[in-house]
């Protein structure tokens, strides 16, 4: 496995903090912090979400994405994750990596600075020529939906 270049720029706000990293030798994500003040914490109430500063701004090589998920911690011990899971960050974005969070739980949630708010995965991109046609290749499963390979059909 060779490691991909990914350049990174600390933003002013999140200059102390610890830049995006993997928590094991086989890890897939990388960890982003919370670049919240820290006198004042965001609070996600229940049923709530929040935008999250990370503090980093990525140029990801073309041809790749930045896929933006939950922790897992989060969401067993809080209720708490990435709302448009997995968010993009597309390689010609040159913004800060905001995270979107939710909280599903029933008490509010506190994001601290500095905290581990979801994990970042570098991943290659395939894009799609399109091309238009009246009819699609038939097969097994034909326009079977949601659910259909557990055997219980579309219709909700």
């Amino acid at each position: 496995m060779s490691a991909l270049d990914v350049q990174v720029t600390r933003l002013p706000h999140g200059a102390d903090l610890p830049l995006p990293a993997y928590q094991s030798a086989h890890a897939a994500g990388l960890d982003l912090h919370a670049a919240v003040p820290a006198a004042i914490p965001i609070v996600i109430a229940p049923g709530g979400w929040a935008a999250i500063p990370t503090g980093i701004a990525l140029a990801l090589p073309p041809g790749h994405e930045g896929q933006v998920r939950p922790r897992s911690g989060l969401a067993a011990r809080h209720g708490v994750t990435v709302l448009n899971a997995p968010g993009t960050v597309d390689a010609d974005y040159r913004g800060e990596v905001l995270v979107l969070l939710i909280n599903h739980g029933a008490t509010p949630f506190m994001v601290e600075r500095g905290v581990r708010i979801a994990q970042l995965v570098v991943a290659p991109v395939a894009t799609a020529r399109l091309t238009e046609t009246a009819a699609l290749a038939a097969t097994a499963r034909g326009d079977g939906g949601f659910g259909s390979t557990d055997g219980e059909g579309t219709t909700p």
